[in-house]
């Protein structure tokens, strides 16, 4: 089991058959969002293959700690069995904060990471790591995105990518984390700029232009921020 530093409210619980998966995703997810509390619980009793009721159930204990919320995502089916089997036991105090996300297991842990260090509630943080199962499947990259709004009230920018490596999954991040800020909606090249997941589906490389529109309260602080990050080449140049 793998814990970390954390200042969000809501922490993450990784079931797998596999220790090496879960505590892969927990790196991987970690580097997303590292004020999230992500803990593995992967493998059997003996170090194996399988699920362990007791490391399900020591990684909900640390996960609902001081009060926190705890999203639980598994692998498979016989995950979510042993994930149900902890909480009927667990004190009702903390069945209540506790909720297990039909989301897949690696997108679906991003994906809620990234909200939850957004400051994002229980259920949006279940909401995020469920939506990560279509996003995938929506457009294809090659598509043009369609423009997102229209009106004068929206605020708009545009910038080149300068770091070499373009739109990957850490600068994704970066703006989702970034936007979460803000009072504002925000979309990137037509996708939400507060979806990891579809930041990176953009594919956008070095060299490639970003557009930027956004639209609330703080739209024109939230563009020019974001604009700012693409410009500083989010400290990779």
């Amino acid at each position: 089991m793998t814990t970390q530093r954390a200042t969000a409210r809501v922490a993450l619980v990784l079931v797998s058959h596999s220790r090496g998966l879960a505590e892969g995703a927990v790196e991987l997810a970690g580097q997303m969002a590292p004020g999230v509390l992500l803990l593995a619980a992967g493998g059997g009793p003996d170090g194996g293959l399988g699920t362990s009721f007791d490391l399900v159930e020591a990684a909900l204990t640390d996960a609902t700690a001081d009060g926190r919320s705890a999203v639980v995502l598994t692998d498979l089916g016989s995950a979510v069995l042993t994930a149900e089997s902890v909480l009927e036991l667990a004190e009702p105090d903390v069945a209540a904060r506790v909720r297990l996300a039909d989301a897949p297991f690696v997108e679906g842990a991003v994906a809620a990471a990234v909200a939850a260090h957004g400051g994002a509630d229980l259920a949006a943080v279940v909401a995020a790591a469920e939506h990560a199962g279509t996003t995938f499947a929506a457009v294809p990259p090659s598509e043009p995105a369609a423009p997102a709004a229209q009106g004068d009230d929206v605020a708009r920018g545009s910038a080149v990518l300068r770091n070499p490596l373009g739109l990957h999954a850490r600068p994704a991040a970066i703006v989702a984390r970034m936007i979460a800020g803000y009072d504002a909606r925000v979309r990137v090249n037509g996708v939400d700029a507060a979806s990891v997941l579809q930041l990176m589906k953009l594919g956008a490389v070095q060299g490639q232009e970003i557009v930027v529109e956004a639209e609330g309260p703080q739209a024109v602080e939230a563009r020019d921020a974001l604009l700012d990050a693409v410009e500083g080449g989010f400290g990779e140049v």
